[in-house]
């Protein structure tokens, strides 16, 4: 549960954060997609939040939207937000606070995006607070399916969706390698088990 939902304890240490967003009288969920884009796992993404009609959020690596450019427009063409994870997937608690700043920056010159989520979940309170005054909007989560995770099995993946989602909740899944099977596994059941749970889809505002 510390990993999946993050405990009140870690949230108040980033209170300006967006972890979740209820909605009065709506269940609500915001499917988010970190790491990408790629094109090995990206468009099978898009395919299928097209076949649900969903869009969903994709907080992008830069290095990534400069060598897979292609796929990066599709995500943009087919009505979805973006958001900034980084030039180079940089932990921040393991960074300078200059250099994680720069390299945010240097991402932002190709994704273009007032959104920002640190890489690893992970960042140092200086460099909260002075993205926040360069205009990001900071991003966190409420449930994350740990999909990346080789210790999980697909069906533990889409177990914490079910187990763990609730009005409001962030959700984050990765649309990369790593997460590959796992995501694959766990995310048309899951899309289906919300709706059949009443949940509407909605985008990072």
């Amino acid at each position: 549960m510390l990993i999946e939902q993050p405990p009140f304890l870690y949230r108040i240490f980033f209170p300006k954060a967006f972890w979740r967003i209820p909605k009065s009288g709506q269940k609500t969920v915001y499917l988010t997609f970190d790491d990408g884009p790629i094109p090995e796992i990206t468009p099978w993404v898009l395919d299928l939040l097209d076949t649900h009609q969903i869009k969903a959020t994709f907080f992008c690596v830069g290095d990534n939207v400069c060598r897979h450019n292609d796929v990066f427009r599709d995500v943009l063409s087919r009505g979805h937000r973006v958001g900034n994870h980084t030039q180079n997937h940089l932990q921040g608690w393991l960074t300078a606070t200059w250099t994680f700043l720069k390299n945010t920056d240097k991402a932002d010159a190709h994704i273009h995006s007032r959104l920002f989520r640190p890489p690893y979940g992970h960042m140092r309170y200086p460099q909260a607070l002075l993205l926040r005054a360069r205009g990001y909007k900071i991003v966190m989560w409420d449930v994350v399916t740990r999909d990346y995770s080789w210790r999980m099995t697909p069906q533990q993946v889409l177990e914490n969706v079910k187990k763990y989602t609730r009005d409001g909740s962030i959700i984050v899944f990765h649309d990369s390698l790593k997460a590959e099977k796992n995501l694959r596994y766990a995310l048309p059941p899951a899309i289906e088990w919300l709706k059949r749970e009443g949940y509407r889809f909605e985008l990072i505002p």
